[in-house]
């Protein structure tokens, strides 16, 4: 009897001792956020979209959408094309861009000027999909592999998707050793099923879109929102701040050539 009262009577000391603890974070100042994709597709076709938002407090779970800024993107010949406010902070605009122009975004956003310089990068196109039935750790699961035949003699950097209802994978490729070879982006997440429709999307990006994208996905593995949610640390992209530089946006410009590939899983 003494045993088990002094067993209740520990337990009630511990179950007593709850502290609450209050963590006071340092908040700075909201930085402007940029995802601005332009993408000219197989059949000529383009989608130009920039999205701006601005950064939150850390418990925050709102993204706020920027409404009421101009964006433009002008070509090296001098013609502009401006953007025009969608919603939730999309801007769009009917920009085709060409091989072998410079385009720069610019973004003007509390009288300040933000800018970057891009070009469009072709892509190797996607030839087909390799399925097995016994891969993953457990042998059991689905994975898909989509190829591509990267042109040789040339340094070609590639950003992939694999979209599906089951789970999204992105990843980023450099030809260094598989210059002009057949090579393959791979396609696994849980519960893959017969039935599942994949789409694959291969991207020209260049060395420092490579770079950026290489170090957003290891902070984030893959896992949990998008490679441009809250990370870790700071990863700075090609977009400066011409009014004041310390001042600089989170995001990246890019401008690619993009080839799709639709997949049924068997």
């Amino acid at each position: 009897m003494k045993k088990l009262f002094a067993i209740i009577l520990c337990l009630g000391v511990l179950t007593s001792c709850e502290d609450v603890i209050d963590v006071e974070l340092n908040e700075a100042p909201p930085r402007l956020v940029v995802e601005a994709n332009i993408n000219i597709w197989e059949d000529g076709t383009a989608n130009s979209l920039v999205r701006l938002t601005t950064t939150a407090a850390f418990f925050d779970n709102n993204v706020p959408p920027v409404s009421n800024a101009l964006v433009s993107i002008i070509d090296d010949s001098g013609r502009v094309y401006p953007f025009t406010y969608s919603e939730n902070g999309f801007y769009v605009s009917n920009l085709s861009p060409q091989l072998e122009t410079d385009y720069t975004l610019k973004i003007i956003f509390n009288d300040e000027t933000y800018s970057a310089t891009e070009r469009l990068y072709s892509v190797a196109p996607l030839e087909f999909v390799e399925q097995r039935n016994d891969g993953g750790f457990t042998g059991e699961d689905i994975e898909l592999k989509a190829f591509f035949t990267d042109p040789a003699g040339e340094d070609n950097f590639y950003f992939f998707e694999g979209l599906s209802d089951r789970g999204d994978v992105l990843d980023v490729y450099s030809d260094a050793f598989f210059d002009g070879n057949s090579i393959f982006a791979y396609y696994l997440v849980e519960d893959l099923a017969p039935g599942d429709d994949v789409q694959f999307n291969l991207y020209g990006v260049n060395e420092a879109f490579h770079n950026f994208m290489f170090v957003l996905l290891q902070q984030s593995n893959n896992q949990g929102g998008g490679p441009f949610e809250t990370q870790p640390a700071t990863v700075r992209g090609n977009i400066i701040n011409e009014t004041k530089a310390d001042d600089y946006p989170l995001g990246y410009f890019r401008i690619s050539e993009v080839s799709t590939l639709n997949y049924t899983v068997q």
